[in-house]
């Protein structure tokens, strides 16, 4: 395994190309920004040049280079569109990746539980120690918080105010973590929850936390789903359904729902359609993951359902990811001689590229209310 302190600063002049393009960004390299990347082996040019944001991330994973701010130099970098750039450069593999998304159906029944085994299962040690209290794993709402925890809290009330639930309602939530939704709803608005998730790691944990509620947990896809609900909900799953799934994941929530329903869905979304996911993430983080644009969601919905509503605020994921990296830093300690320092730079990579995708506004936060047609009477949005 490699370590920072295994690497002698470069002396080698990194190519004219990647000097140019990170200029574009305001980024230098061996600079003296906080921004700035800090070569330690000169290797890391062939691999960017090579494999563009995927020789990045294991570069850095690999311990060859370093940068005091790497929130700020994703930033930066994804402003710019230099991804983009440095991939365009590689054309055969941009357009085979293209290609792979039109013809493969990633995220299929076959694979819908690769994504808990690769990423959710990881440990629930990890991401005890990272999230908070009620273990969200999706973005606060901060409109009015000041930590973390109060975030999520005002997060799980807004959904379920937006839902409008009552009493005695029963509530589908699809992808439902670690239950911290489930658990809040059933203590806080008397509604009996039915949760799905692809992870084992989250149903053990979940249904600790949900003792003694009328909360279920169960390790299901969605396209196994059957039943009738008042309302449904899905909290930071959608990002695994596929573009090809779209009309299938609709029309089994819509038939899922009763006519007078509502259906919120939280979801991460892009700023622009693409059929490009990033390889770094894909390999290391959410394999099959496909994150949505506003075009690709409309066409899905188009004679489908009503947008009651569709609420973003994508800057309060940039908070809660760094958050999420506060506490992981600080709770590292204590997970080091499980996990390894391989591990902690991969891990720290993820959460400040994640920081760095929603402080560019590439990345938004979207939550939709969804409705039938026939749903009577007039929906109030809520803020």
């Amino acid at each position: 395994m490699n370590d920072v302190s295994s690497h002698s600063r470069a002396q080698v002049e990194p190519p004219a190309i990647l000097v140019d393009l990170a200029a574009e960004a305001g980024v230098r390299f061996n600079g003296s920004n906080p921004w700035d990347i800090q070569v330690l082996d000169s290797q890391v040019y062939r691999r960017i040049l090579t494999q563009g944001s995927l020789g990045l991330g294991e570069a850095y994973m690999d311990g060859m280079w370093e940068c005091a701010a790497l929130d700020e130099l994703f930033t930066r970098l994804l402003r710019a569109d230099i991804e983009q750039k440095l991939t365009g450069m590689a054309r055969l593999r941009v357009i085979g990746e293209a290609l792979l998304q039109k013809i493969v159906n990633r995220q299929k029944r076959a694979r819908a539980y690769e994504v808990g085994e690769k990423h959710y299962d990881t440990g629930n040690d990890i991401f005890e120690a990272m999230l908070d209290p009620t273990m969200n794993y999706s973005c606060g709402y901060w409109a009015k918080a000041d930590n973390l925890a109060q975030a999520q809290i005002d997060k799980l009330d807004l959904i379920c105010r937006k839902l409008e639930l009552q009493p005695g309602e029963k509530v589908l939530d699809i992808g439902c973590g670690w239950g911290g939704f489930a658990q809040y709803a059933a203590e806080h608005y008397g509604v009996s929850v039915h949760g799905v998730t692809v992870s084992r790691e989250q149903q053990k944990l979940a249904r600790q936390r949900c003792e003694g509620l009328p909360v279920t947990i169960e390790l299901q896809d969605y396209r196994e789903l059957n039943g009738e609900f008042d309302k449904i909900v899905s909290i930071g799953m959608f990002e695994h359904v596929g573009p090809k799934n779209y009309p299938t994941y609709f029309d089994t929530a819509l038939r899922l729902l009763k006519d007078d329903g509502l259906f919120l869905l939280h979801t991460i979304g892009l700023h622009r359609t693409t059929a490009r996911i990033d390889p770094w993430i894909n390999k290391y983080i959410f394999p099959n993951g496909k994150i949505p644009s506003a075009l690709q969601m409309t066409k899905a919905l188009d004679d489908r359902s009503v947008i009651e509503d569709w609420h973003n605020f994508g800057p309060d994921y940039d908070k809660t990811v760094m958050a999420w990296w506060q506490n992981f830093n600080n709770a590292w300690g204590s997970l080091s001689d499980k996990y390894g320092q391989r591990f902690y730079r991969m891990w720290k990579y993820y959460l400040h590229c994640s920081a760095g995708f929603f402080r560019s506004k590439n990345g938004q936060l979207w939550q939709l209310v969804l409705a039938k047609r026939n749903r009577p009477g007039r929906y109030y949005s809520v803020r």
